[in-house]
Parts: structure tokens; sequence; C-alpha cells
């Protein structure tokens, strides 16, 4: 049986009745409702008996491997169950510095077959997040072609984009328009997509949440992830009950029960991905 792994979109939602959480690190990631320092994460795991899975998704320039090293260090000390990782360099420090934690490989848009996950894994990387962009016949060859544990995410608003840039602040400003909002939305071919600008470039986000309750017990990984961004915690929560209870009986209404709740959609998890240069 899966473990739920959440994606909290507050500190108070860090108390959802789930197996674990991933929880961003400042500075350090991207895509993430919310970042923590060092000492905060620290608090939390001596807190929860959950497993805490911390994201260092980010590019790493030259100039920060050093404070990547001391945070790497620190994360050593603290009782966390592994580091979900963009940047390669850090599985080189994984084995350099001897870390104890494990390492999840999440290039997002890269994680999409068993050939890179099993390479990976010849390099001491137990875990992959699998790409959103993949259909569920992909993730269950994925599945039968590697001994590597696996995360799905199959609730909740999947990051389209992601730039260094900052696409809305420079809008803002060529502009001369005030605005502090935390999200704004971009629309395209009447569709609204909520976009984020801050300290670590922009994100766009699709426009339906991810609704993929009925195929959850059709593929065998270790974790089910739960993105809680921009949805309130007691909708959140009666679709974490819904996961934590389908079955084969009750998974078509739990399916429509959620997109009644929500826009929601099962994206590319039925419908494969093709794009063409015009």
């Amino acid at each position: 049986m899966y473990k739920t792994i959440v994606i909290p979109n507050n500190k108070k939602m860090i108390d959802l009745d789930c197996d674990a959480i991933v929880l961003g690190l400042k500075n350090y990631s991207v895509n993430m409702p919310f970042y923590m320092d060092i000492e905060e994460l620290k608090e939390i795991s001596e807190k929860t008996n959950k497993e805490i899975f911390v994201s260092i998704n980010k590019n790493i320039f030259n100039n920060e491997i050093d404070k990547l090293k001391e945070i790497l260090l620190k994360l050593n000390n603290i009782k966390i169950k592994g580091v979900f990782y963009y940047d390669i360099s850090i599985v080189n420090l994984k084995e350099k510095l001897k870390l104890n934690y494990d390492l999840i490989w999440n290039q997002e848009h890269l994680t999409t077959n068993y050939m890179t996950i099993n390479y990976w894994l010849s390099k001491g990387v137990k875990y992959t997040c699998l790409s959103n962009e993949i259909t569920i016949n992909e993730i269950k060859e994925i599945t039968k072609n590697t001994k590597a544990k696996l995360i799905v995410q199959l609730f909740g608003y999947v990051p389209m984009m992601n730039s260094r840039r900052h696409a809305v602040k420079n809008y803002l400003n060529e502009f001369n328009i005030d605005d502090d909002s935390k999200i704004n939305y971009i629309e395209k071919e009447n569709k609204t997509y909520p976009i984020i600008d801050d300290e670590n470039g922009t994100v766009v986000y699709t426009n339906k949440i991810l609704n993929g309750i009925k195929d959850v017990l059709d593929i065998d990984v270790e974790y089910i992830l739960l993105n809680s961004f921009m949805i309130n915690e007691k909708d959140f929560n009666k679709v974490l009950k819904m996961f934590k209870t389908v079955t084969k009986e009750n998974k078509e209404e739990y399916y429509n029960m959620i997109n009644n709740m929500f826009n929601a959609d099962t994206l590319f998890l039925h419908k494969e991905t093709i794009y063409k240069v015009k």
C-alpha cells in the first residue's frame, strides 16, 4: 500500500493526517507554497512522527556550493527522511560528505524513463519523483523496470514552467502598476493559469487541479504526492481522506466528488504530451 506525502500550503497544515511531508528550504527551493530555514525545519522534525523530506530543487551556482555543503551537513543532524534534488551536484556531495539521508531525483520534466532512473539508482539515489507529463501506462512501465522507490503526484496544481526571470514584476515595473499580490493570473486561450513571481523567479501552474484518484490503485509506487498549494485546509483534508480510503468500489465516486469540489482534470495521465514547433 502506498504512503501519502503532502506539500503543505502553510505551517498549520503540517499536522494533517498523512505519512510524510515535503518542506521547502529558504533560498534553496522553488515551486513551493512557503519556505523555512534550518532552525524551523529542526523544530518541526522534533515535534512530528511524520517522515520529513526537504526540497532543494533549484539550480546551484558555483558561488553557492560552499554554502550548500554547510546546509547539507546541517540537515544531516536533523531527523529527515530525504532531500528532493534538482542539481546533480548534490549526488556527488552526498557521497563526499557522507550524508545519511536519502536522495530523491526530482528534475520534474526529465524524470520520464526507467533507464535514467536506474542510472541514478546505481549512483545511490534510491527515490525518483516522476514527471507529471507522462501517462499512467508509462508509469506502469517504469514500475516494472526499476527497483527505485517512486513518488507520483496525483492531486493538486502542477508547475508547468519555471524561470529565474521576474516575468510579472518586470511587467508591473514597465507599466508602473502597483500590485503586491502573492499570486497573479495569466489568461491564454480562455484558460486561467496561476502565476507566482517571488525571489526565486517566476512559476506558472496548470489551470486545473490534477485529480488522479481513479488511477491510484493501478500503480505500484512508494508514495502518492498531494500538493495543497492554493487549496484550503478543509477541502484538502477531505481529499486526503479519500486517497487514504479509496477502493475499487468507490474510486469513481471519489473521482466525481473531487471534480465537483474543484476545477479538476486527469491532465496528462491519459493523454500523451505531443509538442510541435511551428
